[in-house]
Order: structure tokens, then sequence, then C-alpha cells
């Protein structure tokens, strides 16, 4: 029996998928025999370079509410340590080094340090020295990603997998697409566990069922 294909389509300033990847994503891996394939995914962009302000997304006033929500929501999955930036970049250099790290099998590492710059260090994923000190501490070398980060040819595999992710109707993220089906947003693990026994994934140990549910879709929309 060939290893299930788990396709994510995730970008670094979502919150839902940062709160997945650190949640259900690891426990699917540890407990079903999966190859993830991540595909970068734009969530704003038509945000101009240099980024944006929240506020562009909301009204100031209801700021307040919406960390407190994304906190209550971070914890009942089990996840601490969440800010939510006032500052929302640009991705489009960070997803380019994502695919050169991709190329040198870093994309795991990668990652990791860009969600965890972003939504716990209040890193800035545009600036060279943030993104050099975010690519170097998964293993590339700092001048290959900033590189990297302008190359075009790089740039055109980031617009090819927005255009693939269109094409598999992705309009907002985290979305899953486990064998043949897609489940959107930032569910309790058994849900995504449920799909990924849908789709025939042989299971490494013993699966214990948790709700680690919470209010709203966890859904981002692009914009």
């Amino acid at each position: 029996m060939s290893t299930t294909v788990l396709r994510l389509y995730s970008d670094f300033v979502c919150p839902f998928c940062f709160i997945a990847e650190h949640s259900t994503l690891p426990r699917l891996r540890e407990e079903f025999d999966l190859a993830v394939e991540w595909c970068g995914f734009e969530l704003h962009p038509g945000t101009p370079r240099g980024g944006m302000s929240l506020s562009s997304l909301f009204p100031p006033a209801r700021l307040p509410a919406v960390r407190a929500h994304m906190q209550q929501f971070a914890a009942r999955f089990g996840v601490t340590g969440m800010n939510h930036p006032d500052h929302i970049p640009n991705t489009r250099r960070a997803l380019a080094i994502a695919e050169l790290a991709r190329d040198q099998a870093r994309l795991d590492a990668f990652r990791e340090s860009a969600m965890v710059g972003y939504w716990c260090e209040g890193l800035d994923l545009e600036t060279d020295r943030d993104l050099r000190a975010i690519a170097e501490r998964a293993g590339l070398a700092g001048d290959d990603a900033l590189a990297a980060a302008n190359d075009p040819a790089f740039h055109v595999r980031v617009d090819e997998r927005q255009a693939d992710a269109r094409r598999h109707g992705v309009t907002g993220i985290p979305t899953f697409f486990i064998g043949g089906e897609a489940v959107v947003g930032c569910h309790p693990y058994d849900v995504l566990a449920a799909a990924a026994r849908r789709a025939g994934a042989r299971p490494r140990l013993r699966a214990v069922a948790e709700d680690g549910g919470g209010e709203g879709d966890g859904v981002n929309r692009t914009r």
C-alpha cells in the first residue's frame, strides 16, 4: 500500500495555519503514514510591498476582541505563546525562499522558523535582516535565501502554486487535501484523522480521538 498524500495549502501570516501546523498536523504525521506536500498560498496577495496594518482588515475598535479570540482559539488546540502582530507583511519573498528550502530538503525547518518568527517573535517576513535570520536557523545560507527572495524563477513557482490552488478551488486556508477530500479550516484532530482513515492512510500508532474544537470556522479567506 502506498503512502497517502496530504496536500496542505497554507501561508505564514494565517493564524489558523499557524495553529493547525502546531497542533493537528504534527499529530497526524505521528499517527498516520502520510506524505505531507506543503503548498504556499498567498492569503493576501494584494498586500503592498512593505506590508499593511492589521487595521486594514479589521476596524481598530475590534482589534482587542480579534486578538482575544485568537488567543482563546489557539489555547483550545493547546497552542501557546502566540501573539497577533499589528503588521501584516507581503509574503511573496518568504514564499520564494520556501521554494529554495524545498529544493534543499529544508522546507519543514523553514516553515517552522518563519511561522514562529512571525507569530511568536515579532519578526518581519519582508526585511532582509529578519529573512536572513529565519533562513539561517532553518539551515539555509543567508545569502542564498536573500537571492531566492528576489529571484524571478522562484517567484514564478510561487505564482504556479497559487494558480494550482485556484484550480483546486482553494479560497481559504488552511486547506487540507487528503486523498480526494478537501478539509477547509483549522479543525479538531478527530476531523482530520477521520478524513485520513477515509483516504486509506495507514495508522502508525493507535489514534486517541480528542476534541480540540473551537468557535468559528478556523478559516482565513483570501482577500
